[in-house]
């Protein structure tokens, strides 16, 4: 009997390990087992997605916001508390977890370390923030505005239904204009019920959409064709962007400075001149006009040093360029 005890006992300690995390066994690692607990008790979920033995920024928010009991009382009665870790050491979680965490960073197009997002009790992004100084207090502060922003939400869904055609779109478009970038897909009916209700796209939400997923395979193909060395072809794809879609003014200025990198990496410095100028000309008091201006002596002084002869040095001696 004593024997079963102290297996049991010992089965409880390992449970417990397992199920702690970086910031304190408050929160959850089992994503669907969080989800319905804030079903059942009418929560939203914050989600943390951090390296908790690398990232700097993610140990500064545990230890000056995640850990405190400030914090864990003040969302006590809106969340469930979430933790998605990618740690360099991978012992410290089992091969399921590692698998659900790198599902659900590509789910929900993580880009960087530490994300926090605010879910509904569905998993549908509706606010999303990081790292913020000034301890728990001012979080939970933070916190309380991004709620807000879930409450808007519901409230311009819910008028929406009231109206027909066109009119009821273009209030579903101005709900979904209040979430965070990029999460869209995660609201799949609605923007389906967008494009139905308004099938010559008198919103503009459905060439906004389409807009954007070319510009996502762009990226993808373009930063392939850079890797690859194929710089003229990572070229011809933005050039073939901004013709087909008719980019014009500052989002053209954006597209044009991705033809820099392949320029460069290519020396073709002359081309990369001329296109300085032509985007300080689209808008030269824009960020990226007066980047590009502010860039144009530099260029030339790669450009003069591509050129400089190489001298070959004495034998033992470390190689050097003369400029002439």
């Amino acid at each position: 009997m004593i024997m079963k005890k102290t297996i049991l006992a010992s089965l409880l300690l390992a449970l417990t390990v397992s199920l702690s995390t970086a910031a304190g066994d408050e929160w959850m690692t089992d994503f669907e087992a969080a989800k319905q607990k804030a079903a059942a008790e009418n929560k939203d979920l914050l989600v943390n997605f951090t390296g908790s033995d690398w990232c700097s920024w993610c140990i500064k928010l545990v230890d000056e916001v995640f850990k405190h009991d400030a914090f864990k009382k003040g969302v006590a009665d809106n969340f469930v508390l979430v933790e998605l870790d990618f740690p360099q050491d991978k012992s410290k979680l089992d091969e399921s977890t590692q698998k659900q965490n790198e599902m659900l960073q590509e789910k929900y197009s993580i880009q960087g370390f530490p994300t926090i997002l605010l879910l509904d009790d569905q998993g549908r992004p509706y606010a999303q923030t990081g790292y913020q100084a000034g301890g728990p207090e001012k979080y939970l502060a933070h916190l309380d505005k991004l709620l807000a922003i879930k409450t808007k939400r519901d409230e311009a869904l819910m008028a929406a239904e009231k109206l027909e055609g066109p009119a009821k779109a273009k209030s579903l478009v101005e709900a979904l204009k209040l979430l965070p970038e990029g999460q869209l897909n995660h609201y799949s009916k609605i923007t389906q019920q967008i494009a139905a209700l308004d099938p010559s796209d008198e919103s503009g939400f459905v060439a906004g959409q389409k807009l954007k997923e070319a510009a996502d395979t762009l990226n993808k193909e373009y930063m392939t064709a850079v890797r690859s060395g194929k710089n003229d072809e990572a070229i011809a794809m933005v050039d073939k962007f901004i013709a087909d879609f008719q980019i014009t003014g500052e989002k053209k200025q954006s597209m044009l400075g991705m033809k820099m990198n392949p320029l460069l990496a290519s020396q073709q410095f002359d081309q990369a001149a001329e296109l300085l100028d032509e985007i300080v000309a689209l808008a030269p008091e824009s960020q990226i006009g007066k980047f590009a201006s502010n860039f144009m002596p530099k260029l030339e002084k790669m450009k003069q040093d591509a050129a400089a002869p190489r001298v070959n040095p004495p034998h033992g001696q470390p190689g050097h360029i003369h400029n002439e």
